[in-house]
């Protein structure tokens, strides 16, 4: 049997189901991936995984980036066949969300953005797998929305912005729910502000553009707003930029 994952910094909370197909369409029922357990290398290959993934997160704590990738590649081939073999086992689900993440960081950090996007974009289905599971994790809830701004973002840099509005539609679900149950906490109001510039960019919901420039402009007054936010909500309302 697999070994579990370690408890890991980050966990997580909930994102929108998929839509039902229509009552009319009765189309056959897709079937439940088969699980299977580990075999015996699987299980060795695991345990290292564990070993190299706890290396990746010391190295990166202490800015040892390039420690962290090499740590964390040699970690996910086996934490991918453990969460694919039985993806039912939430936490193994849940470790590969994380490292996922964790490898995104550490090639951010290196300015290796070309590999950061495909990483974000390989984790989403699991972080939103770990959201439905743990439904009031706050924490994980704001990973996956941050995730979920930064592929729209990129879209919008790749000038497809189709191609970006759902992921600040499900973003902007996700940031509005914990701003309702939080709502005096900055960082997640960043987040739903940043889903609300993407969204205002791409969508066609009246009054978005709206909302961003008026709490962008509420957080600036009362200095809540992050670095990154501040120069888009200066230039939606022509305000001359601000330094520092």
């Amino acid at each position: 049997m697999a070994v579990s994952a370690p408890v890991l910094a980050q966990q997580v909370p909930d994102a929108p189901p998929p839509e039902a197909p229509p009552i009319e369409e009765t189309a056959p029922a897709a079937k439940a991936p088969v699980a299977r357990e580990l075999t015996s290398a699987e299980i060795a290959a695991f345990n290292k995984a564990v070993t190299d993934f706890t290396a990746g997160q010391t190295a990166q704590q202490k800015g040892d980036n390039a420690t962290a990738v090499a740590k964390y590649d040699a970690a996910l081939p086996a934490i991918r066949t453990a969460a694919e073999a039985d993806p039912s086992k939430t936490d193994n689900v849940n470790f590969l969300a994380n490292a996922l993440y964790a490898q995104a960081a550490a090639y951010g950090a290196l300015g290796q953005m070309d590999r950061v996007i495909p990483l974000y974009d390989e984790s989403v289905p699991y972080w939103r797998k770990v959201v439905a599971a743990k439904p009031t994790d706050v924490a994980s809830r704001n990973i996956l929305a941050g995730i979920l701004i930064q592929l729209g973002n990129q879209n919008l840099r790749d000038h497809d912005r189709g191609g970006a509005d759902p992921f600040f539609e499900e973003a902007l679900t996700l940031a509005r729910q914990t701003v309702t149950e939080q709502p005096g906490d900055a960082a997640s109001k960043n987040i739903l502000l940043a889903a609300l510039v993407g969204a205002s960019q791409t969508g066609t919901e009246e009054g978005i553009r709206d909302e961003a420039i008026s709490m962008g402009q509420s957080m600036i007054a009362d200095g809540s707003i992050d670095a990154v936010n501040r120069p888009q909500i200066e230039t939606m309302t022509g305000a001359p930029a601000t330094e520092g």
